[in-house]
């Protein structure tokens, strides 16, 4: 299964108590998510609220855009390089 297609929501724990759940495996018995998977999106959004992870999640997708932007540039800027170093 794809990772892409699974995400992780810190407010699906079903314990009573608001705080994280001691065994998160059993909750996502039968998705084919791996332990690791789990203790890692435990570790990275353990401690963020609802709203903290949307906002991650849209800081990464504009940070990726920003790369991207940065990466063309750079790119261009290496082709007017070649161009102004060749005499015509």
């Amino acid at each position: 299964m794809s990772a892409s297609r699974i995400t992780y929501s810190p407010t699906t724990c079903d314990c009573e108590s608001g705080q994280s759940c001691r065994k998160p495996i059993a909750r996502v018995t039968g998705l084919g998510i791996s332990d690791q998977t789990i203790y890692l999106w435990r570790k990275k959004f353990g401690q963020l609220e609802p709203a903290d992870v949307k906002r991650l999640g849209q800081l990464e997708q504009e940070n990726a855009k920003l790369k991207k932007l940065v990466a063309e540039r750079d790119l261009e800027m290496e082709v007017m390089k070649e161009i102004a170093a060749k005499k015509w």
